[in-house]
């Protein structure tokens, strides 16, 4: 770690009177943006450089704010005391040595809440053994650690996903105080539902999730699930409406309207087609929004359901025998 103090400045984008809290603060955002993880392939050699460079800049950082801790004794007190107290902390005897431990101990109490892995760190660190760079890099990975995702439902109507929304969203998480202490906080995120999106589909709202001392804060996930629908279904792209259609309306010619998603008013009518079991219609266009893709659209299907009369009398049956005893089956 031969570089200059201004190069590490630069690499964490904090000035040169920087506070370990803020020191702390630039580091673990930086390492949230630059994990190699969160990268895919073609920028990931790029991510792993910064990485790198980040975390020897924080731990260049770290050392010097450990050495203004020890060795800022000797500014303190008279100056006849000055140079014996700094004298006896250097070689680490007597009370100059308790001193610079004091102030030491200081010091890792600003980086880490007591408990947490910054701390028990400090304690491998400041002893002096052949370990400490080894705990450093263990305690820069602890960090690196994410909570599990706090996951919530979002539930959507059919409306909502096919015409786009927004939704002010409530929920508790879990939050970290400055003496490490864990408590309940309720917070609101705007979610934009966009056109298309499915029941399943995922927003992550990234550090927005519990937090855990010595990790980064969780993700916050909304898990899209779709409200049942009183008129339509939706399959994929596709909307399906079930029409059911008197046997008599079937047989003669039929005309309906229904509304879309849209509230606009649609128009069917068969006057020169006879609507058997099963009959599908397919109206190009009319389905739902396909995510991503602007413009397309998946197709609306209505199906039709014929309403057989439950019971005929004896003239009836005589009457349809006879109409019916002409016509084409095929």
């Amino acid at each position: 770690m031969g570089n200059p103090p201004e190069l590490y400045h630069r690499i964490l984008n904090i000035p040169r009177e920087t506070s370990p809290q803020e020191i702390r603060a630039a580091y673990k955002s930086l390492v949230k943006k630059w994990h190699p993880d969160k990268h895919p392939p073609s920028s990931k050699p790029e991510a792993e450089a910064r990485f790198k460079a980040i975390t020897e800049a924080y731990e260049a950082l770290l050392d010097q704010q450990e050495n203004r801790a020890v060795f800022g004794v000797c500014n303190d007190g008279r100056a006849g005391e000055r140079a014996t107290a700094c004298d006896v902390g250097v070689v680490g005897v007597g009370v100059g040595a308790h001193i610079a431990r004091t102030r030491s101990d200081d010091f890792g109490a600003r980086i880490g809440a007591p408990g947490t892995p910054a701390r028990e760190f400090k304690k491998v660190y400041s002893s002096g053994n052949s370990g400490g760079r080894r705990a450093f890099a263990e305690f820069s990975s602890s960090i690196m650690r994410k909570a599990p995702p706090l996951e919530r439902k979002l539930e959507c109507t059919l409306e909502e996903l096919c015409l786009g929304c927004k939704k002010e969203v409530k929920f508790t998480r879990d939050v970290v105080t400055k003496n490490g202490s864990i408590v309940k906080k309720e917070v609101s995120q705007m979610v934009l539902v966009k056109p298309g999106w499915k029941k399943g589909h995922r927003v992550t709202f990234e550090g927005m999730g519990d937090e855990r001392p010595g990790c980064l804060p969780a993700d916050a996930v909304f898990v899209i699930s779709e409200k049942k629908h009183p008129v339509f279904k939706r399959v994929g792209n596709d909307l399906v409406l079930k029409a059911e259609v008197p046997l008599v309306s079937a047989l003669t010619g039929w005309s309906f309207s229904f509304r879309l998603l849209s509230r606009r008013k649609v128009s069917c009518s068969f006057q020169d087609e006879v609507i058997c079991p099963g009959y599908e219609k397919v109206i190009k266009g009319e389905g739902m929004p396909i995510a991503d893709q602007r413009g397309a659209r998946g197709d609306l299907r209505v199906k039709f359901e014929i309403a057989f009369p439950k019971q005929l009398t004896d003239e009836q049956r005589e009457g349809l025998a006879d109409i019916l005893k002409g016509c084409a089956w095929d």
